[in-house]
């Protein structure tokens, strides 16, 4: 479950106009700090992204899961199983059992996946798979939402 800091943070990106993405940021940066301060691991940034990323579906961020040929059909499937999820408004209660195997795994797992060194690397090797024009088009964005603020 989501701490209540973090999705006010991502209520407010909403109001603010942000985008899915950068609301769901709000569950990876909570996921990250969870690393860090030792509450559990995780075997890879990537998998500690997926965590937040789920976290955020689930907890209603309009974040639709990626298209084909983006990730594997079995990510796919459970992104658009949490995605069903958080856009149905029932919360059924966890699987307390499931819940607690899943942390007790986690636990088990390094605290390394969240380092800055970890988390720089996956930036650059997510930036290498994007295109030239894709990378122009993403800093021409963040370029004017500075411009805004």
């Amino acid at each position: 479950m989501p701490e209540p800091d973090t999705l006010e943070r991502a209520r407010e990106d909403k109001r603010e106009g942000k985008s899915p993405s950068t609301q769901a940021g709000e569950f990876v940066r909570e996921e990250m700090h969870h690393i860090r301060e030792g509450k559990h691991g995780a075997r890879s940034t990537k998998q500690a992204i997926a965590i937040g990323l789920s976290k955020a579906r689930r907890a209603g961020v309009k974040l639709p899961p990626p298209e084909k040929g983006q990730a594997s059909a079995e990510t796919r499937k459970h992104a658009a199983r949490d995605y069903a999820k958080g856009q149905s408004g029932t919360a059924k209660r966890p699987s307390v059992k499931r819940s607690r195997a899943t942390l007790k795994a986690l636990r088990r797992e390094s605290h390394s996946a969240a380092s800055h060194t970890a988390l720089a690397r996956q930036a650059r090797s997510s930036a290498r798979h994007k295109s030239a024009a894709q990378r122009s088009a993403a800093a021409k964005e963040a370029a004017r939402t500075r411009a805004k603020s």
